[in-house]
Order: structure tokens, then sequence, then C-alpha cells
């Protein structure tokens, strides 16, 4: 249970006054439908009214809070015109102008003849002092109150500043005193305040500088959000340790044998990750490993071979893909490998229906299945396995941890081996993934040729069109990327289909077009006529990023390549040079690029090692963008920026870890102030999991 002195700060919205159900709907899609919500919903900017010139003193551009007697109202003749109202000091005239404006509002809040304060934006138009819209309108009373720094909040359509501020300094004097979770020792070394006064000074900067991540207060409330992440992390891991593995060390001489039979030597990299997951696997407490690997590295070979370790153990492996295209990808490269060793390999995913789909239900629950390959599918209720020995799972950052875990319970104690293409920085991977044991595939596969990277204006098109008619003479096949144009797949959608026309006219009859949109089996059959040489170009949103082989493609073009991220451009560069051609990435931009726009640019014509890239994609972005905004998995902080608090987060993972070490229950006065850390930052479910007391 929620300890009850978290009560009132996991009250609804609607129950602060002035919140009616119109304004509550929409703070609530901004921040949350609790009061801690707009705890954590923290001040983007200041606009201080502190300035308080004369009329004929207030420069144009300024914020001023200006004293001012109402001289008379002007309602203008025609309804478009301005509504104004002109005021005056002893330094001459202000006219306050409204548009839209109701009058027996403005006449009760500026009655003529009396002294109002007022603060606004002060412009000059035709030699008028003017404010349109001042922000503040009060009395004398209230002067101190109006003259003062006010903090900026993000805000979303239809909701203005005063009320979400009026909801955010209620909310945060309803916090209660809390008992102190941190260190005190660490605290002070980091000048850090305690909890409550760190949120009271987070909502009421005074300068620029209180807003910035370096600031005492926002640190020390990212650091509480940190380590709580990192607390739920390490207890899922210290539980999932605590159940009890099996050993899977059976040897038949399969692995070897499928091993000898590759049609490639193994990499150094590939054979240290096999030993570290067979060593994990024949341990008696269940693996939780990630296999961490660039484009185009070798991780389904890796994967496989820990699969044939199961099935020499008298049991199943199953890898979960993110999505269909991927699934199939996996299963033209396992199935090849498997047949050589005689192991049967099934795929299972939402296109498999009625019959054919039952009686690949009953082959897995028969055993009759060692390997199956599938999308989300596989965790479904009424799929069962004889004896699931290995979970793999593709592109972990799709999934949440709850997901992978539902897949590895449909064995008795399995194994899980997480993998991903996406390479992701030291201090992210230690955000993300600190409950899982990782392996690198650091060596590109042998003779993988680098690929070309050129970046040119989208003025260059129709230069670009003339070299493809020469290039796909000589063979050639090119992915075509269209642009990310914004979060709605109907837009993007409208770009591809564009180009598409355009490149069909130039190419008749050669153009495919694949998006998110369409069916399973439509992409599919539009990759097969692409692999097959049937299509020359393959025009496609981002849907062709991850695990798309192709190896006759030697040409990628990205169009509008600025608005994408450094990491997202380096998986779609890897599309391209799996062949025995020399491959090519044309970066197309529109200029004028911005600084961040051309760095990204230049890093990737620079290198293609994905470790570096994804380093430095995380310094020009931040975390919250690294892996796109459509993609889950990665811990959405509120508070915490991973870009710039690395060294909090460091602290957090060490101190998580010594926590569970001296006190694994939270039993201690510490632990229990801990476990109240936990339900602020909603972990609820992890404090489920720990033994009571």
């Amino acid at each position: 249970m929620r300890p009850e002195v978290l009560f009132p700060l996991f009250a609804p919205i609607r129950s602060l006054k002035g919140i009616g159900p119109r304004l509550a709907t929409m703070i609530e899609k901004l921040a949350g439908p609790n009061i801690v919500d707009l705890c954590w919903h923290i001040p983007s900017g200041i606009v201080d009214r502190r300035f308080t010139p004369k009329i004929n003193d207030a420069p144009a551009g300024a914020i001023a809070t200006i004293t001012v007697k109402v001289v008379e109202h002007q309602a203008p003749r025609i309804k478009r015109l301005p509504y104004k109202v002109i005021c005056s000091d002893d330094s001459g005239v202000l006219e306050l102008v409204f548009f839209h404006a109701r009058s027996d509002y403005l006449l009760k809040i500026l009655p003529e003849g009396e002294t109002r304060i007022v603060s606004g934006k002060v412009e000059h138009f035709q030699g008028n002092v003017q404010m349109s819209h001042p922000d503040r309108i009060g009395t004398l009373e209230e002067l101190d109150e109006l003259q003062a720094v006010e903090p900026v909040y993000p805000l979303t359509a239809g909701l203005t500043s005063k009320p979400l501020i009026n909801a955010i300094r209620e909310s945060v004097s309803l916090v209660p005193p809390l008992p102190e979770w941190q260190d005190p020792a660490w605290l002070s070394q980091q000048d850090m305040p305690d909890w409550q006064l760190a949120l009271q000074r987070a909502h009421s900067p005074t300068t620029e500088d209180d807003l910035y991540a370096e600031a005492p207060a926002i640190r020390r409330l990212a650091y509480d959000e940190l380590l709580a992440d990192q607390l739920a992390l390490s207890i899922v891991r210290a539980t999932q340790r605590r159940k009890s593995g099996r050993r899977f060390n059976k040897d038949t001489g399969l692995v070897s044998r499928a091993t000898t039979a590759l049609p490639f030597a193994l990499t150094k990299s590939q054979k240290s990750s096999i030993d570290e997951i067979l060593h994990d696997m024949a341990e008696p407490f269940r693996m939780l490993r990630l296999l961490q690997g660039d484009v185009g590295s070798g991780k389904t070979v890796v994967a496989f071979l820990a699969m044939l370790r199961a099935v020499e153990s008298g049991g199943q492996a199953a890898l979960m893909a993110p999505t269909e295209i991927l699934a199939q990808q996996h299963l033209k490269t396992i199935d090849e490998l498997a047949k050589i060793v005689d192991v049967n390999v099934d795929v299972l995913t939402g296109r498999n229906k009625g019959t054919q789909r039952g009686q690949i239900l009953e082959r897995l629950a028969s055993g009759e299945t060692s390997i199956v390959i599938g999308t989300h599918a596989l965790f479904q209720e009424d799929v069962r396995f004889k004896d699931l020995i290995l979970a793999v799972i593709d592109e972990q950052h799709r999934f949440g941890v709850h997901q992978r875990l539902m897949l590895a319970d449909k064995g008795a104690a399995a194994d899980m081996l997480v993998m991903t293409a996406t390479p992701i920085p030291r201090t992210l991977m230690l955000c993300a993934y600190s409950d899982l044991d990782t392996s690198r595939l650091i060596d590109k596969p042998t003779g993988r040729l680098p690929v070309k990277t050129r970046a040119l204006p989208t003025s260059r098109i129709e230069d670009v069109v003339t070299r493809l008619h020469a290039a796909i003479k000589d063979g050639a096949r090119v992915f075509w990327v269209c642009p990310l144009v914004d979060e709605s797949e109907l837009i993007d959608l409208e770009a591809a289909t564009d180009r598409h026309a355009f490149l069909n006219k130039r190419f008749p009859g050669r153009v495919g077009l694949v998006h998110g949109k369409m069916k399973g089996n439509e992409k599919d059959a539009v990759m097969a006529s692409f692999a097959k040489g049937e299509l020359d170009i393959l025009v496609s949103t981002t849907v062709i990023e991850v695990g798309v082989d192709i190896p006759e493609a030697s040409i990628m073009v990205i169009e509008h390549a600025e608005r994408f991220g450094l990491s997202q451009l380096h998986q779609l560069r890897g599309r391209v040079g799996r062949g025995n051609q020399t491959s090519s990435c044309l970066l197309l931009y529109a200029p004028p690029l911005t600084e961040t726009a051309q760095a990204r640019l230049n890093i990737l014509r620079e290198t293609d090692d994905g470790f570096r890239i994804a380093e430095e994609d995380l310094k020009l972005r931040g975390a919250g963008e690294m892996l796109g905004t459509r993609q889950s998995g990665l811990p959405q902080f509120r508070i915490a920026d991973i870009a710039k608090h690395q060294d909090l987060m460091m602290a957090a993972r060490d101190d998580a870890r010594l926590i569970l070490e001296k006190d694994p229950d939270l039993t201690s006065d510490r632990g229990k102030a801990l476990r109240v850390l936990l339900y602020l930052f909603e972990k609820d479910a992890v404090i489920q999991t720990l033994r009571s007391g």
C-alpha cells in the first residue's frame, strides 16, 4: 500500500481549487492525472516583472510593470478594430490594446479614474507607447506580487499560464514533510538542499541559472528520480537472480557442428560473446544478458548458437522481434543454418491465423518445434511451450522490462538474452539496462567494406537521379528513405508517396514503396520483389531502419537527412554495404543547416563506429530523442536529463547497489524512507516484489 503521507500528492488534479473538468482535462494531458505530476512539471523559462519604468522610459520589447491611472475606454465602432484603454502617469500616455474584447469585463478590472498596475510587453506604434493584452493587471495592494519573477511552464493547446501556475503553486504547497532518503554526507558534498526545499526552489526561479540542469535544486530532484529508477531496476534484477535457475550445459556437439558449418569465420567478439552466454546458461541462476552489436555485427548468429545449446539441453528457444519484417529476416538467417544441423524452426506472427496458427501452437506445445521466431504474438496467453529454456528478445528498446519478462515466464526458469542493434552510450546502457549483464560485438564481419558517405543539398536531386540511372545499369539496387516529416505517420506517408510517384516517372515500373500503414504481406511482397531484382529502387519511410538484409542493395539515399538523429542515420546507412560491391550513402539536406545538423552530418562522414556515433548523438541531442520518440523502452524521465546528469546516473547506480547489499529488503530507517521514494516515483510494482518487512 502507498504510504498515507503521500495520499495528498496522489489526489487527482481535479481536487485542486478552481480546476473544473475542462481545465483538468487539459492539465492532465500536459502533466498527468495526479497532484504529484504537477510537482514534476518544472519551469522551462522565467518572466522578470521587476522592471518598473515610467511610461515614456519604457523601451520597446521590454517586459515592464507600470503604475498607471486609467483615463478612458475607447470601444471601436467597427468590430474587427481593437478596443483601447487609455492610461497615463506623469511622464506620458500608455494605450492598452485588446482584440475581441469584452467591454464589461475590461470596465470592471480597469475602472476609469482608478490607479492600476499593468505588466506585459511594451510596444511602440506610430509614436504611441502600447501594451497589447497585458499579462497581469492588479491594484496597488498587489504590487509586490505582480512585480516578481514568474516561472514559465510548457503549455498545451487551449491552456493559459495563469491557471496552470496557480495549480502548480497549490500542488507544491500540499507537499508534506517526508523522511530523508538520501545520505546526508552525499547531499552536503554535492551542495544539494533537502527534497521539499529543492521542489520549492525549482518552481520559484529568480534567474535563468536556476533553470539549468546544473542548478542545485534541479540536481537534487534529478538525483532522486535517478535513484528511484536505479533502485527499482536493481530490485527487479535481484528478484530475477533469486529465482532459482537451471543449468543448461549439455553438450552433444550441436553448437560446435553448427559453428564449423558456418560459411564464414566468427569474429573475436562473436566468439567471446558466445562463451559468456554459454557460461551463463551453465550457471544455476537465470541468465539476464544484453547482446549489443552494431548494424551487421552478427548478433543473429550468436543468438542462434545460444539457442542450439537450449536444444542440446532438451528444451526449446524463442526469438521475439518487434516487427514482422525483422522476424522474417531472422527466420531467413536462422532457417538456413538450422537445416544444416537438422533443427526444426517455426515462425509465429499476428499473420498466422486459424488452422495454420493452431498447428504451430501444437508443435510448440509438443516440443516438435525446437526454435520459434515471432513477434508480440509469442506472449499471447494461448502460446505454450513444452520446455522453453531460452528467450531471445531483439531490438530490446522496443519492449518494456515487463514485456520481456512475460516471454521468459513462459518457461520454467528460462534464461534470457536481449539484443539491440542500436549502439547505446555507456551511461544510457546503465540507465536502461542495469538489470542485465552485457556482451558487446565490436568487430566488423570479415570482408565487410566501408560505405562511402556524402552529403548533398536537396537542390542537386536531379544529379542524384542521373547518377542512379548509371548505377542501376551496372546492377545496383537503391534504398530511398523519405524524410521524417513529423510525428504523424500520415504526413510521413504523403512525402513517401510523392517521392515514389516522382521516381516512378524516371524509372517506370522499377520503383517499389514500403511504409508503416501497409499490411505485413503487402510489405513482404514489395521487399521480395526488391530482393529478387524485379524492382531497382525501394522508396520507404523509416520502416526499413532495422533488420532488412538485402546484400544486393548498394546505394542508400536519405532525404532531408538533417531531420534524423545520428543513431538513426547510422542504422539506415547500415542497410547497405552488406554485399561484395562498393556501397554509398547519400545524405540529402535542405540548407541552411543548423550547427547541430552540420555536426551530425560531419560525424557520419568521419566514422562508421556505431558506439562513437551513439556517444556523439547523446551529446548533440540528449537521451529523450536518441532512439526516437515513437520507440519505447528507455525510461521517460520527468526531471533528470541523462545527457547532462551522467555523473548523477553513475552515482545512483552505485548507491542503489550498495543500498541493496546492506539492506536488501529496505527495512532499515533509510530503507523505509527509500520505500517512500519508490512510491513517490510510482515504482509500486517493484515494492510488491520485495519480501515483506
